[in-house]
């Protein structure tokens, strides 16, 4: 059993993506999403407050607040929607491989875990102007 990075990164490649590097990534993810449903709760509970200001000033600068909100809801449903797909990878059996057949690699995935791509591909669809940033819909 992996206990934290360290294990994880002492492993031998030939462990790469092992069921225990995948249940390390399983959990990891599992524990994102966790505090990701949380944050949003409570990040949609704000929005649901209805508050009575006697100044416009103050009126202004609530609503500059709640859509700043909505900014970081919009992403964190991406992050949400970003974990899911990982999680069907991690099903899949293709959770740390890259379209291209690479390993994506044990170092960024602890950096991004719901990465999907090696550096050089996403490195290449960059170039390519291919990348398109998903918003939750």
């Amino acid at each position: 059993m992996i206990r934290d990075e360290n294990d994880l990164l002492s492993m031998p490649a030939s462990a790469y993506m092992s069921a225990d590097q995948t249940e390390f990534f399983r959990n990891l993810l599992v524990t994102k999403k966790r505090e990701l449903v949380a944050r949003i709760g409570e990040r949609e509970a704000s929005l649901t407050v209805c508050e009575q200001v006697p100044d416009a000033a103050d009126a202004g600068s609530i609503e500059e607040q709640r859509n700043l909100t909505m900014g970081l809801l919009l992403r964190e449903r991406a992050e949400m929607k970003a974990i899911d797909q990982a999680l069907t990878r991690i099903d899949d059996d293709v959770y740390g491989w890259c379209v291209s057949g690479e390993p994506i690699g044990l170092r960024r995935l602890l950096l991004n875990p719901t990465a999907a791509l090696c550096i050089e591909e996403q490195t290449r669809l960059e170039k390519t102007g291919r990348h398109v940033r998903s918003v939750a819909a």
